[in-house]
């Protein structure tokens, strides 16, 4: 998976190369995360399963229309957004769903995959959009951390209840 952030950058590159680079790795989680959460929605079960199944199709929509906002950002700022499920897989720092995730590891996982995202934007994705003055790219990157930081609140309020 990711850490192919670090592509050498030539002259005939684009000063912002390696925030395109980076943007491409959160396209590339989101995407894997579109596909992760409609597996959660469609293969849910238990006691919570109305509440969940509607929760993660929300997340999911949301999801694609962060991938869409961040694929055309890319493109707004000259670079090309990945456009593969084999170049998203190669980038992504997520991993895929697991077969049979119960409940509780559902929950576990996502909030770890919100986390990991989160420390992305905040670690280097902001950095790399301030170190080229790019405000458009930092304000959405802030709203998405936003966004991302209430999910992780709700998905440990919910799991605190499940215990």
């Amino acid at each position: 998976m990711a850490e192919n952030l670090n592509v050498h950058v030539n002259e005939n590159m684009p000063e912002n190369q390696r925030l395109i680079n980076f943007l491409n790795q959160e396209l590339s989680n989101f995407a894997v995360l579109y596909i992760k959460l409609h597996r959660y929605h469609w293969f849910v079960t238990g006691r919570h399963f109305f509440k969940l199944h509607e929760v993660f199709e929300d997340l999911y929509n949301e999801a694609a229309e962060d991938l869409d906002e961040i694929a055309e950002r890319v493109l707004s700022i000259g670079g090309r957004p990945l456009a593969t499920m084999h170049k998203f897989i190669k980038e992504t720092t997520l991993h895929e769903a697991q077969a049979d995730d119960t409940e509780d590891e559902i929950i576990t996982q996502l909030t770890k995959d919100y986390q990991t995202m989160i420390d992305e934007i905040k670690g280097k994705g902001a950095k790399l959009a301030e170190e080229v003055n790019d405000q458009p790219t930092l304000d959405l990157l802030n709203e998405i951390q936003g966004r991302l930081e209430k999910h992780v609140w709700m998905l440990n309020a919910y799991e605190g209840h499940l215990k």
